[in-house]
């Protein structure tokens, strides 16, 4: 097939703009989210659609609605090494290949939610604050914070970012242990066999899992429990991954120390009653986003299309 005669459904803007031009150059493209009338634009050119280019973002991915508009679809190729937003079980049932984006985001990812652990534990956002508001100079010395060295940095979900993440917690002297549905015999961390058990050990729970209807909700008021009065809860998974309203409970009863969060249940929406404490840290969705990662990531969302369109074998498949 020539490339322009391979019709590509772009689902929304947040994209990296070097995969835009790309796609556009190459293939014939129908911008959603720019249409005066979307489902006029999918009622005219649903029925050639070949691919549909979209993220992991919640807003997102492609519904089974929106799957069942498109009969000639083939392909579904995501920004992004989530697809929880993408449903799955459609495109399998149609034999629709999905793609992703692994292994490139997984340093930057890794880094992020080190720099999150260190941030709350040191308490470096409120200090900065404290600093900016001249209370240095009026109130004294800024209060202690705490050491993340010799302590327990708790991982769910033990892939190929939390083993980053280990990594990097292991170079600030912490002890790892994880939680992880599959056994880890290649690692040297302490494996424990509940989630439960695992939250009662750490003193900082960072959650590296995917998100998606099996982990919905799987940090709920009893995990936080379990992490304890001196224990910080690190997200950089998926925000539907925490009950959020548990979290805020946790918090205003001091069941837990702090929170450090890059991911939220209903993005970009934040609740007011975690913006307004100095023991969360909050940022807006940002683990991948540097301009390495985001040029990797667009490279390899659009050598799995031209793959694809070209009769080839993609490079990073999920089905």
């Amino acid at each position: 097939m020539a490339l322009k005669q391979f019709k590509v459904l772009i689902k929304g803007p947040h994209l990296p703009q070097r995969l835009l031009n790309n796609v556009d150059q190459q293939f014939t493209t129908y911008r959603l989210w720019e249409a005066a009338d979307p489902e006029a634009l999918l009622r005219e050119v649903g029925p050639d659609i070949d691919a549909i280019l979209t993220s992991g973002n919640p807003q997102m991915g492609a519904s089974a609605g929106l799957i069942a508009r498109l009969p000639n679809l083939k392909v579904i190729c995501s920004n992004g090494v989530g697809y929880d937003a993408i449903d799955i079980a459609a495109a399998k049932a149609r034999g629709i290949v999905v793609t992703n984006t692994p292994t490139v985001l997984n340093s930057c990812v890794a880094d992020l939610g080190m720099a999150l652990l260190l941030n709350i534990a040191r308490r470096i956002n409120e200090a900065d604050r404290y600093t900016r508001a001249g209370n240095w100079q009026s109130q004294g010395r800024f209060a202690p914070a705490t050491k993340p060295g010799g302590k327990v940095c708790g991982i769910l979900g033990l892939g190929s970012i939390g083993r980053e993440l280990a990594r990097r917690a292991e170079a600030f002297d912490m002890d790892i242990h994880y939680y992880n549905p599959r056994s880890r015999p290649q690692v040297p961390w302490t494996r424990h066999d509940s989630l439960l058990s695992l939250a009662q050990q750490s003193d900082f729970l960072v959650l590296t899992l995917p998100g998606g209807a099996e982990t919905h909700h799987l940090v709920n008021a009893e995990v936080l429990q379990a992490l304890g009065a001196k224990g910080y809860l690190i997200n950089i998974a998926r925000g539907s991954v925490v009950d959020e309203q548990a979290l805020i409970a946790a918090l205003d009863s001091g069941t837990i120390a702090g929170a450090a969060l890059d991911v939220f249940e209903h993005e970009p929406s934040v609740p007011a009653a975690l913006l307004q404490r100095d023991n969360v840290v909050v940022t807006p969705h940002i683990a991948s986003s540097t301009d390495e990662t985001m040029q990797a990531m667009a490279d390899l969302v659009f050598e799995n299309l031209l793959a694809f369109s070209q009769g080839e074998k993609v490079l990073t498949r999920v089905c």
